[in-house]
């Protein structure tokens, strides 16, 4: 039996990449540059505290409700882009990659290394579009460990993204999900 050759695809052309139509980063230039130079390392260092964390988040338009812990090497892409709620835990070494809003509930937990990512690449268009998608957490969820939330993920409220985790879509309340990709295995 042959097989005949697949059609070819359009080859990635890289050079031809160019933001979404519309697309700005939702600051000041200035405001992005003082981010980048001052805000970003700070907030990424390894000193601790979580007080001048918040504030230095606040200075720079993010939304911090009171409580909770931010550890350190947390990192931020846009600061003007994040809203967390009260008492909610953001791990060390997590990692908030923001082109789009993320919107985190009240008692949240983010442990260690955790990545939210709300930009991708559409790999089937030569110019490698950019797709945005916001994220949402709800209320008392956790995000544990090196989990990974795709741009456009809601975790609801209560739901459980486990250990290494690689979650898209909706995470219904209550759920708990685990694997690559993210299934339900239990309820909370």
């Amino acid at each position: 039996m042959t097989t005949s050759p697949a059609a070819p695809h359009p080859t990635q052309n890289l050079g031809g990449y160019r933001l979404p139509p519309g697309w700005s980063p939702g600051a000041p230039r200035g405001l992005q540059v003082l981010w980048m130079l001052l805000g970003q390392p700070l907030l990424g260092s390894e000193l601790p505290g979580t007080s001048w964390r918040k504030a230095l988040l606040r200075g720079f338009g993010a939304r911090i409700g009171s409580g909770g812990r931010l550890k350190p090497r947390l990192r931020v892409k846009f600061p003007w882009r994040l809203a967390v709620g009260e008492h909610c835990w953001l791990g060390e070494a997590v990692w908030i990659d923001n082109l789009a809003p993320v919107t985190i509930g009240d008692r949240v937990c983010l442990s260690q290394g955790a990545y939210l990512c709300t930009g991708n690449h559409d790999f089937r268009s030569p110019g490698f579009a950019l797709q945005l998608g916001a994220i949402t957490i709800g209320a008392d969820a956790w995000i544990a460990a090196q989990a990974v939330l795709a741009p456009g993920t809601e975790v609801q409220e209560r739901a459980v993204v486990g250990l290494g985790a690689v979650a898209s879509g909706t995470v219904v309340a209550g759920t708990i999900v685990r694997g690559n990709p993210a299934v339900a295995v239990a309820q909370r």
